[in-house]
């Protein structure tokens, strides 16, 4: 199983430097880079197109991707050019985590629908698939019925660990199994407290034996040392 991390906390405190983060954690060994799009909820997190577009100019080696982009806050041509246009700064290293969203705050804030995210979500992507010639994997980020949507439609599918015990992480990633699924990344593993080290390395041994192909870490302000994170799982 490969390691990642995110490029932003998801805390109220002040937002990393995302270019010399970025160096960090590839220094500490991590194997990819993620940024999530939160939009209208406390604290800042810098917008993911720009965050890994500053982190392929110091970390070239690595793969990247947003872990997720809400779909239905975009136009899909919009959207589709943002793509694009990332392919064109980091090429084939680029994978992008899509998801229908979670949080209202984040719809109402853009003045978009969230009752309607779901269809809005599948009709968006769509069209992506048509606007974009050579598209990148697509992973999915949702529960529920759609964890065998991303097995059947998607390139992938991504697990928030944000919400979710271990136990529900688990179970879902064996219905993603029996549905044919393929790449399962476990994500959003939060790190708050250097005491964190020693339950996350447990989960992470966990996610490995049961067949999680990639785990991604957040590593909150005054959390442990990214080189200690790196080291539960060798």
């Amino acid at each position: 199983m490969k390691l990642g991390a995110y490029l932003a906390h998801l805390g109220s405190g002040r937002p990393y430097d995302v270019a010399s983060w970025a160096r960090r954690l590839v220094d500490a060994g991590f194997e990819s880079l993620w940024a999530p799009q939160i939009i209208g909820r406390s604290g800042f997190v810098p917008d993911p197109f720009v965050a890994l577009a500053a982190a392929v100019v110091v970390a070239p080696e690595v793969e990247i991707g947003p872990a997720t982009i809400q779909v239905p806050l975009h136009h899909p041509a919009d959207l589709a050019h943002r793509i694009r246009s990332l392919q064109l700064v980091c090429g084939d290293r680029l994978v992008m985590g899509l998801s229908p969203g979670s949080t209202e705050t984040d719809y109402a804030l853009l003045d978009r629908d969230y009752r309607s995210r779901f269809r809005t979500f599948d009709e968006n992507v769509a069209r992506l698939r048509d606007l974009l010639p050579a598209p990148p994997p697509f992973l999915l980020g949702s529960w529920g019925a759609n964890v065998e949507k991303a097995a059947r439609d998607f390139d992938g599918w991504l697990a928030s660990a944000h919400r979710r015990t271990p136990d529900q992480i688990l179970e879902a990633l064996r219905r993603f199994r029996v549905a044919g699924g393929g790449r399962a990344i476990v994500c959003a593993i939060p790190l708050s407290d250097p005491s964190d080290l020693a339950p996350v390395g447990e989960q992470l041994h966990r996610y490995a034996e049961a067949g999680f192909d990639d785990a991604v870490v957040v590593i909150e302000p005054g959390g442990p040392d990214p080189e200690k994170v790196r080291a539960l799982f060798p």
